[in-house]
C-alpha cells in the first residue's frame, strides 16, 4: 500500500496549506504535559528494535490488539518481540477510522523513513527498515527529542520522587531541550484508597518526619511542592474520576485522619472533606508559588477487575466516566478566587458531552493582567483525535477565545509522539483556513498566522513564562 501521509495531509484549502507550511510547521514543540521517564532521558536510553519503543506501554494500540481478537502473550504478554510487531501488523490496517490509522503512518515516516502503511504483508521489510534505524548511534531518547524540535518537557511525578533525574538532565548543557518536573499528588488526595497509609508511611521517609494528624500531611505536600520548585517546576497537575466539595472545620478533618490512620474506612462526605481541604491548600500554595494547575476530570480506573489483578493500573481499560461536576468545579474554583488565589489553571475534560461546561466555565473565572489565565485544555485521552480535537476547538472558539488557547500536548509516555503536535497543527490550519475559504473570517493570511503561531507556541511560551526560566 503506498504512503497516503502527503505533505497536504488533512489540509483541504490553499489558505490552510500555507498556514500549515508557512506558519506552523516549523515551530518548537512545548510539551508541557508527558509521561516521559526522566530517566530514559537523563540515561539517553536506546531501544532494543522497534517493538520496544512503538507497542511497549502504548495502551492505545493494547486496546486495538484486543479488539481485534489477538491473545494477550502478543500484547503484554511473553511474545518475542518480533512476534508482537508481526501481530500489530496484522492489526493496523483494520484500524481505519480511529486516530492509530494516522498516527502509526505519521510516526513510520517521520522516524523511520517508512512511506507505506505498514500491514501483515510488509512487516518484514519494515521491521527491519525500522531497527536499521533504531541501531544508528544517534537513535537515543535525546536525539529524538531534539529531532523532534521540542522547547520544553513537563514530565509527571509524584511529591515523593527525589527529582534526581531532573537534575542530571539540568546539568547536561549539550543537550537544549528543557525538561522539568510536574506535581502530581493524587495518591496523597485519595485518603479512601486501600494504597493510602503506605503511601503515608513513603511521603514520612521523603519529608523526615512523622505524619500523624491532617495538618502533618497538608504541611509534608506543601514542603515537597517547595523542593519542586527548587528543582524547576512550574506546574501542577491532578486527575480526579469525580470532582469533591464538601466543607469541614479543623476538628473533622483532625477526627477523619486519625480515623483513617487507624485502619477505619472513611464516608463519601469525609473523603470528599479531606480531599477538598487538600486540594485547596495546595491551589493556594501553587498560586504563592507562580504555577500553573491542571485538572484532568473524568476517567474511569480499572473498571475490569479480573484484568486489573491480572496485569495492573494503565494497560489500557480505562474509561470514559459519565459524571455531573460543573457545581463541584465551580465551587472548587470559586473557593480560591475568593482570595485571589487562584493559579493558572488548565481544565481538561475526558467526556466530550461536557466541552461546553468547561469552554463557558473558564470565562466565569479570568483575570484583568493574564491572557487566558483559566484554559480550556486541548483534546484529551480519547478525545485526541481529529473529531476530539475539532469539537475542543469548536467550543472554545463558541464560547470563549480560540486565539488565547495554549494549544497541544503529548500526554504519551513514547518518544515517537510528538506527532501528535503535527497533527493538532494540519487539524487547527485546516479549521481556520475553512473558516476563511467559507467566507466566515477574513482571508487574511498574516492574521491568521499569527493565531497559528499563538496556538502553536507563543501562547504556551508566554502562559508558562518559558522565557524567564532559566536558560541552560
Amino acid at each position: 500500500m503506498t504512503a497516503f501521509i502527503q505533505d497536504d495531509f488533512l489540509l483541504q484549502s490553499e489558505i490552510a496549506k500555507k498556514l500549515y507550511h508557512d506558519y506552523a510547521k516549523h515551530l518548537p514543540i512545548i510539551d508541557y504535559h508527558c509521561h516521559l521517564d526522566p530517566k530514559a532521558i537523563a540515561e539517553n536510553q536506546r531501544f532494543r528494535n522497534i517493538t520496544d519503543i512503538w507497542l511497549g506501554g502504548d495502551h492505545y494500540k493494547w486496546r486495538a490488539l484486543r479488539t481485534y481478537g489477538i491473545d494477550e502473550q502478543y500484547i503484554t504478554g511473553n511474545a518475542s518481540d518480533e512476534e508482537k510487531f508481526e501481530k500489530w501488523s496484522e492489526v493496523l490496517p483494520f484500524t481505519i477510522g480511529n486516530p492509530l490509522f494516522h498516527w502509526s503512518a505519521l510516526e513510520l515516516k517521520t522516524y523511520f523513513g517508512v512511506e507505506s502503511l505498514l500491514s501483515h504483508d510488509n512487516w518484514q521489510d519494515i521491521y527491519q527498515q525500522c531497527n536499521e534505524a533504531i541501531s544508528q548511534p544517534d537513535f537515543t531518547t535525546q536525539e529524538l527529542i531534539t529531532r523532534s524540535n521540542v522547547k520544553w518537557i513537563c514530565t509527571t511525578d509524584d511529591p515523593i520522587d527525589d527529582l534526581r533525574y531532573h537534575k542530571q538532565i539540568a546539568e547536561q548543557t549539550a543537550f537544549k531541550t528543557h525538561v522539568t518536573p510536574t506535581f502530581r499528588p493524587d495518591k496523597a488526595l485519595q485518603i479512601g484508597a486501600s494504597s493510602f497509609l503506605d503511601y503515608v508511611k513513603q511521603l514520612e521517609q521523603v519529608v523526615g518526619y512523622e505524619i500523624v494528624s491532617y495538618d502533618d500531611i497538608e504541611k509534608a505536600l506543601l514542603d515537597r511542592a517547595e523542593y519542586f520548585a527548587s528543582c524547576g517546576c512550574f506546574i501542577s497537575d491532578h486527575g480526579f474520576s469525580t470532582l469533591p466539595y464538601a466543607e469541614s472545620t479543623p476538628a473533622q478533618l483532625e477526627m477523619l485522619f486519625a480515623k483513617r490512620l487507624d485502619g477505619a474506612e472513611l464516608s463519601k462526605e469525609e473523603c470528599d472533606q479531606y480531599t477538598t481541604s487538600l486540594f485547596l491548600a495546595l491551589g493556594r500554595k501553587y498560586a504563592n508559588l507562580g504555577w500553573a494547575m491542571q485538572l484532568h476530570i473524568g476517567a474511569i480506573r480499572n473498571p475490569n477487575t479480573r484484568r486489573f489483578k491480572e496485569l495492573g493500573p494503565d494497560t489500557g481499560f480505562d474509561t470514559i466516566g459519565d459524571i455531573t461536576y460543573a457545581d463541584a468545579l465551580c465551587q472548587l474554583l470559586d473557593a480560591l478566587e475568593q482570595t485571589s488565589e487562584l493559579p493558572k489553571t488548565i481544565l481538561y475534560n475526558l467526556n466530550a458531552v461536557q466541552n461546553d461546561v468547561l469552554a463557558a466555565m473558564i470565562g466565569s473565572f479570568q483575570q484583568s493582567g493574564i491572557r487566558g489565565k483559566v484554559q480550556f485544555g486541548s483534546g484529551w485521552w480519547y478525545n485526541d483525535q481529529k473529531e476530539g480535537m475539532t469539537k475542543q476547538i469548536t467550543a472554545l472558539s463558541n464560547l470563549g477565545l480560540l486565539s488565547c488557547f495554549v494549544g497541544m500536548l503529548t500526554d504519551s509516555r513514547s518518544f515517537l509522539s510528538y506527532t501528535r503536535h503535527e497533527y493538532f497543527r494540519r487539524i487547527l490550519c485546516n479549521i481556520l483556513g475553512g473558516w476563511a475559504q467559507c467566507g466566515e473570517v477574513p482571508d487574511d493570511l498574516p492574521f491568521l498566522g499569527r493565531i497559528v503561531e499563538d496556538i502553536c507556541y507563543n501562547n504556551a511560551n508566554a502562559y508558562f513564562e518559558l522565557d524567564a526560566r532559566k536558560v541552560k
